[in-house]
């Protein structure tokens, strides 16, 4: 069996009614002739929208075959363990012209009670974000059931929510049950569970292409929010050079980011994992064995977990993403 390397993948656009031209002008998407394209998922495993691989003697091949035949190698062995030849991270660029829906994903337990499919905890990185924008997140102060209903019937339900200002480099980490979402004017990356359940509860009156109001899942939303996830919820960290630096960790992903002006080598003997890098600024090379390949900005890499050394050397200065999953997680 020939050995692995990092793979990347053909990112899948997503036209949205909220969506616009940064994911192409900006962070090297391949145009479709659209000006809405609202988001483009970089690394997948939901049915019907699986990451196929764009590079080396792999591509063609999508990421469900892959873990197919080479198993832990690619996520490490308790992963494999645990989730099978599905990938357990769902990786997406998002572009907002507009508001989006305010919503709320289910837990695990009721994701697989009601759907037979895993919840859906989340994080962003916001990549840029015009003056004024903001992101919804929680509620204010805790509020009962009834007070959300009534807020819902009278129209009032944003005078509940905690709303932020956003700038480029904020990080939100909004665990399944938190009623959330993304407003006008803002890029970000979202790291999730691979999941693709989203109960809409306001969607600001807006009608689709068809005229016709989105669909709202008033009910189904009842019982996966929660109404004690409260208060403000942006995280801002300054990396130091050269360094990595913790953004988020949960027991279903943990993101780190490093801003790089020189080479730094990377080892993850110590977890069984993949590793995925995401470039959100500049460009590097990722040196390996006798090899290398350059990630640009807006590409997105999976390093197999039977790489366990690389080197990551900056073209000039780099900044990326990396996540992976815990090995204590896993188990």
């Amino acid at each position: 069996m020939s050995e692995l390397y990092p793979l990347k993948f053909e990112p899948v656009l997503k036209e949205k009614v909220w969506g616009g031209n940064a994911l192409v002008t900006r962070f090297n998407k391949k145009s479709t002739g659209s000006l809405h394209i609202g988001e483009s998922w970089e690394l997948s495993a939901i049915a019907d929208n699986q990451s196929i691989i764009s590079n080396g003697f792999l591509a063609g091949n999508n990421i469900g075959e892959l873990i197919e035949v080479y198993m832990g190698d690619i996520t490490g062995d308790s992963i494999y363990e645990k989730f099978g030849n599905e990938f357990p991270l769902l990786i997406k660029f998002i572009e907002a012209r507009e508001d989006l829906s305010i919503q709320v994903h289910p837990g695990n337990a009721l994701a697989k009670e009601r759907h037979n499919a895993y919840g859906k905890t989340e994080m962003w990185y916001i990549l840029e974000s015009e003056k004024g924008s903001k992101i919804y997140t929680g509620f204010r102060e805790g509020v009962t059931k009834e007070m959300y209903e009534e807020a819902l019937t009278s129209g009032t339900l944003t005078d509940l929510l905690n709303i932020e200002s956003v700038e480029a480099g904020d990080i939100f980490f909004t665990p399944a049950g938190r009623v959330h979402a993304i407003g006008a004017g803002i890029v970000l990356v979202e790291i999730q569970q691979t999941s693709d359940i989203t109960y809409r509860i306001f969607d600001w009156n807006r009608k689709n292409s068809g005229k016709e109001q989105r669909e709202l899942h008033t009910e189904l939303a009842l019982d996966a929010i929660d109404f004690t996830a409260t208060g403000k919820n942006k995280i801002r960290k300054e990396p130091a050079l050269n360094n990595t630096e913790n953004l988020v960790s949960c027991e279903f992903f943990n993101t780190n980011i490093l801003c790089l002006n020189r080479a730094v080598r990377k080892e993850y003997y110590l977890n069984d994992s993949f590793v995925v890098y995401i470039c959100i600024d500049g460009e590097f090379l990722i040196r390996w064995d006798k090899s290398s390949g350059k990630v640009s900005k807006g590409e997105t890499v999976l390093l197999p977990a039977m790489i366990k050394e690389v080197t990551l050397e900056p073209v000039r200065e780099a900044r990326l993403l990396e996540i992976f999953i815990n090995s204590e997680n896993n188990n």
